[in-house]
């Protein structure tokens, strides 16, 4: 009987396994394969990350960018979860509602959007002078400023929403009673609740870590050609110069990076607890 019912499942999962050898396992591959066969067969195409320093410069862009990008989103997503799991159900109904609004709304207005606040026209920069706060525009796009900017805005739910699933898990009595033998309320936080929503936290880092690395629409539109991250190196390799190799190189060195980030906090961490699994 149990040999039976193993053999139904892996039936039920065929049509899925099959979906993702077709479409998934099978390009992956196809880009594996060319990467070390274009334009000539070897490892060419990979000792121009040793070797090219304009290659260099656009690792060294995006690793900044996403580390940054990574840290503010993380730190104020955990104040956002954690102002939720503080107020009443009616504000955290709507606190919630503005976090999954985001995901409505595409990536490329929020872009725009923002392009037209941080120009040298915009809402920003005119609040600032009228204040009196600055004599001229600030440049605030076209550059990391407005990149980091934009990617932290979209991140930001992908932040909040891994922490305060952990968060509304945590028992609250164990804070009271920490407070209760003697703790300040910044000793009960640091030594009891901050390492309870450390699985949320690290859930949180890798996530936006990972999306930062392939983020592309808002780093070309905020970056305005002056930031130019690997995947937007990767775009123009395919459609403007046509180095195919120099692309699937790229592309291939930045899915081992995401391998290589997850191997290195499985090291450290349960990964299987991190995200729930069991």
């Amino acid at each position: 009987m149990h040999a039976s019912l193993r053999r139904i499942y892996w039936w039920l999962i065929a049509p899925a396994v099959l979906l993702m050898l077709v479409f998934y396992i099978y390009p992956l591959v196809q880009v594996l394969w060319i990467s070390v066969t274009d334009p000539v067969p070897g490892l060419g195409n990979y000792m121009e990350l040793i070797e090219r320093p304009l290659i260099h410069r656009i690792w060294m862009t995006t690793l900044r960018v996403c580390v940054i990008t990574t840290a503010i989103t993380v730190l104020a997503g955990y104040a956002v979860a954690y102002a939720m799991c503080q107020v009443g159900d009616r504000h955290r109904t709507w606190m919630m509602f503005c976090v999954l609004l985001t995901f409505w709304l595409s990536v490329l207005i929020r872009a725009f959007a923002w392009v037209m606040l941080l120009r040298t026209e915009g809402i920003v920069n005119s609040g600032l002078q009228e204040l009196g706060l600055i004599d001229g525009p600030l440049r605030l796009v076209r550059n990391e400023f407005g990149v980091i900017v934009g990617m932290v805005h979209f991140m930001l739910p992908l932040a909040v929403l891994p922490i305060y699933s952990n968060m509304t898990g945590i028992d609250t009595r164990l804070i009271s009673a920490a407070r209760g033998l003697g703790a300040s309320p910044i000793g009960a936080f640091t030594n009891v609740y901050l390492p309870l929503s450390k699985p949320g936290l690290i859930a949180a880092t890798i996530l936006v870590f990972v999306f930062s690395l392939g983020f592309f629409i808002t780093p070309a539109l905020l970056g305005g050609g002056k930031v130019v991250m690997i995947s937007e190196y990767i775009q123009v390799s395919f459609e403007e110069t046509l180095r195919w190799g120099q692309a699937t190189m790229l592309s291939s060195t930045l899915l081992f990076s995401v391998l290589l980030s997850l191997a290195l906090v499985a090291r450290f961490v349960d990964l299987k607890k991190v995200f729930g699994a069991r």
